[in-house]
């Protein structure tokens, strides 16, 4: 199957677990084949965290969701070196972070100090713990949720935070159409757990590579650059 068609089936597959975001589900490829990351802002229960777990099977990746709290620490996160008695020495426990795709669910419900702790892991792809520096698997993704800022409980993320992320979307009430299936159809979440993986961690990276040497024209570059400059 050549990378066209398999990236094809994966949105076809992906539309049947979330209804009537097509446009959204376009974005959250988007954003994962060119090596970013993504946050998702909306109210609960629109299908972020289920989207999430239908493009972790889709693309046949390792899946970790991490529920963030006001009492979640950074060692929660990266992992904690632990004292192994039979030899007297510190062994390293990875934690959550170390999979292809993360899911930071409602990260603005953490401190401050613990959502700094994936600063490192979102740019670098690495984390440090203990003086000691260990690489992310690859292909490794963060796709974060947060609740409005209006709710209780939440933490504003800083712009160190925030650009870390390449996209940031919502992806709303469904439509009249897509409603009414959702409540005559089967859970949603049941579905993403029969997903046919149609891509692998070396396919995925191969086209990520792909991805990073398409040319943009010089038209592009200046209306890119112009927007930015009036919008900074």
């Amino acid at each position: 199957m050549s990378n066209i068609k398999a990236i094809q089936l994966g949105l076809s597959q992906l539309n049947k677990v979330i209804l009537g975001k097509e446009n959204e589900i376009k974005l959250a490829l988007t954003c994962l084949l060119a090596k970013g990351h993504l946050l998702i802002e909306d109210l609960p229960g629109m299908g972020k965290t289920t989207l999430a777990h239908a493009l972790a099977g889709t693309l046949g990746l390792s899946y970790q969701r991490i529920q963030f709290t006001s009492d979640l620490l950074p060692g929660d996160l990266l992992g904690l070196n632990i004292f192994n008695r039979e030899d007297g020495k510190f062994h390293f426990h990875p934690g959550p972070i170390f999979s292809n795709l993360v899911l930071a669910d409602e990260i603005n419900r953490a401190s401050p100090k613990t959502q700094s702790a994936l600063l490192e892991a979102m740019e670098e792809r690495q984390v440090t713990q203990e003086g000691e520096t260990r690489a992310l698997p690859e292909p490794f993704f963060v796709i974060a949720t947060q609740n409005p800022s209006d709710q209780s409980g939440t933490h504003a993320l800083p712009e160190s935070q925030l650009d870390r992320f390449m996209m940031r979307i919502s992806l709303g009430y469904p439509s009249e159409d897509a409603e009414k299936q959702l409540l005559k159809g089967i859970d949603r979440r049941a579905l993403a757990n029969q997903l046919q993986a149609v891509l692998n961690e070396n396919t995925l990276s191969k086209i990520q590579a792909l991805v990073s040497k398409v040319q943009c024209s010089d038209s592009i570059v200046n209306y890119v650059y112009r927007l930015a400059t009036l919008s900074r």
